[in-house]
């Protein structure tokens, strides 16, 4: 439900003077979940809705649908012609100051940049400073209530025990003498998810030795790796619970197919650990000192270990991703590599930390979700794996 004066709360909070929020046929998601628009509603023309930092906000919508927007408080303008459509924009915007939209300068976010530059131009064109609403965004989009944590907490439960009974399928079938493919131990996985009433867009990821080196492997029947002794596996499985406002738990371990760990596998997999903890510290660290903190730096905690142990060119992903109903989020995501992330860490949300190595021989990722709740305190869930797994110990 839109909540006017939270939302001026916010857009105070993070800097701006009002929002605009836009949309053209569903172009940008962001804004029709801000502003309520069911997911299976379709319009076609362009609408705007400005949201002053303290006032009445308005809308501006097109004359053959003037209703798009009448749920929502405030005066309600209407344009046919594109002339009146600018005129009615500069009326709108005069004098605002810096306002937000779904952009990001110079495109560094794809995430949030949702407004096409030819609208972002005419906008501009009205006098006003067009700054990123990434903060905003997340802040009604990632936050989590306290039922979604205790789901997350039900869901990452049996997420952990998901491994523990595929390690134990893996030993179990490997004595019996049983072939055993990668895709075997995701369809167990997927199982241990119906018997619980755990939902998931994706079978998890199963893979060994150099499979474990590709960071998005996907596992296909027929084509998949045997499982053999001697061999290297991680699996990287995520689910939620099938209920409504459900968020995901999605994590990553490793194992080893014998009974002691070759060294390599160890050394390999103690860098990537030491990471991982560096990110999560620098989380602890900044929450407790009550300064803000912006995703890339938790990206670039983890890399700087990574890269001083020698193996920056291997680690070729971001180091987490912000986590809701959606297993990749809209909030911040932890990233200094592909984008540099400037949206801040924000109490009541979640994110993956999960560094990796990825070598032609194999692959070593650790993850785990990070959760900060209202009182800046942090929450570390799906268990710190500190060695490799021994599967047949």
């Amino acid at each position: 439900m839109f909540d006017l004066a939270q939302v001026q709360s916010a857009i105070g909070r993070f800097g701006f003077n009002g929002w605009l929020l836009y949309d053209f046929r569903r172009s940008n998601v962001l804004a029709c979940r801000v502003a309520g628009l069911p997911e299976d509603s379709s319009f076609s023309r362009r609408w705007f809705y400005f949201i002053p930092a303290s006032g009445e906000p308005v809308r501006l919508v097109h004359r053959i649908e003037t209703g798009v927007l009448d749920h929502l408080p405030g005066e309600k303008r209407v344009y046919l012609r594109w002339q009146e459509l600018e005129a009615e924009l500069a009326r709108m915007l005069q004098g605002q100051g810096k306002i937000a939209m779904e952009y990001a300068p110079r495109g560094g976010n794809p995430y949030v940049s949702r407004v096409d530059g030819g609208t972002i131009e005419q906008v501009r064109a009205t006098g006003v400073e067009v700054g990123s609403s990434g903060d905003l965004i997340q802040f009604f989009e990632a936050r989590w209530t306290p039922e979604q944590w205790a789901m997350h907490l039900e869901a990452d439960k049996l997420n952990q025990q998901a491994f523990d009974l595929a390690w134990e399928f893996i030993a179990s079938s490997t004595r019996a003498g049983k072939i055993l493919r990668e895709t075997d131990v995701q369809d167990f996985i997927m199982d241990h998810f119906e018997r619980n009433n755990l939902t998931t867009y994706h079978p998890p990821i199963v893979g060994v030795n150099a499979h474990a080196g590709d960071p998005h492997y996907a596992p296909v029947r027929g084509a998949d790796s045997e499982i053999r002794e001697g061999d290297f596996v991680l699996i990287d499985l995520w689910s939620k619970l099938k209920r409504t406002g459900a968020v995901y738990s999605d994590l990553t371990k490793v194992g080893f197919m014998g009974s002691e760990v070759p060294e390599r596998f160890e050394q390999v997999f103690g860098i990537v650990a030491a990471a991982r903890d560096a990110s999560i510290q620098l989380v602890r660290d900044a929450m407790a000192a009550g300064r803000e903190l912006q995703g890339w730096e938790v990206d670039q905690a983890a890399r700087d270990v990574i890269e001083a142990a020698g193996y920056g060119d291997a680690y070729i992903h971001r180091t987490g991703h912000n986590i809701g109903q959606e297993t990749h989020g809209n909030g911040a995501h932890m990233d200094n590599l592909e984008t540099r992330e400037e949206r801040l860490v924000l109490p009541e949300t979640c994110f993956s930390i999960e560094p990796g190595i990825y070598l032609p021989e194999f692959g070593a990722r650790s993850e785990v979700d990070v959760f900060v709740d209202a009182d800046r305190q942090v929450h570390v869930t799906g268990g710190l794996q500190h060695k490799v797994l021994p599967i047949l110990a």
